[in-house]
């Protein structure tokens, strides 16, 4: 890592350093809500713009330019390194991923094999352009969690139960164990090229994860997740670790091998800092939807956050799940001005 990467607040803040101002990026702060990315993905499917390096880097850094955020978030998408080893899938608008043979016994899963960097030359490609063109603004390396991308190839799509995910993990779980075998080994793969080509951090976004009881993630799920961050710590980057309704999983989270624990805005943070134990950071947790509100709400809400994340040994200040496509940009930039004045130290 360049030596002013490794100095930058958001690496401090996640290593648990002193820092000069609680560092502040978005998670979907490249994205709908902002005009100039409606403008860039007129007329392009998803998964294509996730293939073409220059919209990947101009996409990656609209938010950067606008907001002043201390981190840029490579923009991509969770089935990425699965559409790259030839899974059939596609995104469709206003559904989600959407999976052509859903992968529910032991020959579905031979599509999964092994991802290559080779693969995925055009994440190589955005990575270098964009760790260049940020300077010493960290760049956020990006993948989704096993647990999730399991459910979309086994349910075949997005699904509100997760019934066929959880019927194959009851009831039959060597197959499971072996599915996620593969796919945690995709994930890893895809993580390291990021690296490989200059991100500075790593988030691993298990979206769907808060699904599954404690004891079920424990037995299903952290094996898996756990050798995903093993296998990236030879790397020496910040490992962030980041599930939708995972109050009751953030202790295990944490166990997993992160170094920062995300948490969506249900916990607040004093009392997840409690749950997630000694030794790790804390990311969040402004509700996305509070920035539908009059600036006097968010900036109540947006302090409360900051005053109990004192209580964590570092605290990234973010949203507690992606930026609503709704939200004005005007307010994500009051925010993070906000957020950089009145936690400086």
């Amino acid at each position: 890592m360049k030596p002013q990467l490794d100095d930058s607040v958001f690496i401090r803040a996640c290593r648990r350093e002193p820092v000069p101002h609680t560092p502040v990026w978005y998670m979907r702060q490249a994205g709908r809500s902002l005009p100039e990315y409606r403008r860039v993905r007129a007329g392009v499917e998803m998964l294509t713009a996730c293939a073409t390096p220059d919209l990947v880097v101009e996409i990656t850094m609209q938010p950067v330019r606008r907001y002043g955020t201390d981190a840029a978030i490579f923009f991509s998408d969770i089935v990425v390194p699965l559409k790259a080893i030839g899974v059939d899938l596609d995104i469709k608008p206003g559904v989600g991923p959407v999976v052509g043979t859903p992968i529910r016994d032991k020959a579905g899963m031979e599509v999964l094999r092994p991802l290559e960097p080779d693969d995925v030359s055009y994440v190589t490609e955005a990575v270098g352009t964009l760790t260049a063109e940020l300077g010493g603004i960290p760049l956020i390396g990006f993948a989704g969690g096993p647990f999730t991308l399991a459910s979309y190839l086994i349910e075949g799509g997005p699904s509100k139960n997760h019934d066929r995910t959880k019927a194959m993990m009851y009831g039959e779980p060597e197959l499971w164990h072996e599915l996620m075998e593969r796919l945690g080994a995709i994930t890893l793969a895809f993580l390291r090229v990021q690296v490989a080509a200059g991100a500075s951090a790593v988030q691993l976004f298990d979206s769907w994860v808060g699904a599954v009881a404690p004891q079920d993630y424990r037995t299903y799920v952290l094996p898996h997740t756990g050798k995903i961050f093993a296998g990236l710590a030879d790397l020496g980057v910040p490992r962030i670790h980041f599930g939708v309704g995972t109050g009751e999983l953030l202790g295990l989270m944490g166990e997993a091998g992160a170094d920062v624990v995300g948490v969506d805005w249900r916990v607040p943070l004093d009392e997840a800092a409690l749950r997630v134990g000694a030794g790790k950071a804390l990311q969040g947790n402004l509700d996305p939807a509070i920035l539908l509100a009059p600036w006097e709400v968010v900036e109540r809400r947006a302090r409360d956050v900051l005053e109990r994340g004192r209580v964590a040994e570092g605290h990234v200040f973010n949203l507690g799940h992606g930026v609503l496509p709704s939200t004005d940009p005007d307010q994500l930039a009051r925010l993070t001005d906000f957020v950089h004045a009145s936690s400086a130290r």
